[in-house]
């Protein structure tokens, strides 16, 4: 399917090599005149997508996902949604890896642990100098979809809160089941006799 920018540029072509009315270009590549005719009321995106490019220059691996995190951490108000079509605009599709050598035999699949900190995994991110010897900055800026887009620190952090209300017996503590009783009554002989 082409899209409303492709039939413009054709009309405008036709317009221009053949001398077609904008009726007659329209009718030949199948345009409504009205989306000819339109113009966008839409504010420029260059600011958004300059940071957009440079981040991705930054963090070659990450996805759009990923980069509408970091710019949401910046103050950026605009949605996934805007940020996906920039992303797909500006063509900043992520390099697919070579496929690994597949590991002969069986794996047995790891444990997960019902509490927090009960077993730990290093988050390393590799990178290289410029004269070519490769070293591994562990991370700290990078959000972790399994962490629910959360960097380690700030997800331990999380879990420590968390764990932290729920040993204060103060938190659990529930409300009082019956009302207080009303201004002037003493004991709740009174209550009965009143009632």
């Amino acid at each position: 399917m082409v899209g409303p920018a492709a039939k413009r540029a054709a009309v405008a072509h036709l317009q221009a090599v053949m001398s077609l009315s904008e009726r007659r270009a329209c009718s030949i590549v199948g345009a409504d005149r009205k989306m000819i005719r339109y113009r966008s009321s839409r504010p420029p995106d260059a600011t958004l997508r300059g940071r957009l490019r440079d981040l991705a220059n930054e963090r070659r691996r990450f996805g759009y996902r990923r980069l509408f995190v970091l710019l949401r951490r910046e103050g950026e108000p605009s949605g996934i949604n805007r940020i996906y079509r920039l992303y797909r605009e500006e063509g900043l599709t992520v390099r697919k890896r070579r496929a690994r050598r597949k590991a002969v035999g069986t794996r047995a699949p790891i444990l997960v642990e019902a509490m927090p900190n009960a077993r730990w995994s290093l988050d390393f991110v590799h990178d290289q100098f410029a004269n070519g010897r490769r070293f591994r900055n562990y991370n700290l800026q990078r959000p972790h979809s399994s962490l629910k887009y959360m960097t380690p620190a700030a997800y331990a952090a999380h879990l420590t809160a968390t764990d932290d209300r729920l040993r204060n017996p103060d938190q659990l503590r529930r409300s009082s089941v019956a009302p207080t009783a009303p201004l002037g009554v003493q004991n709740p002989e009174a209550l009965t006799a009143a009632g």
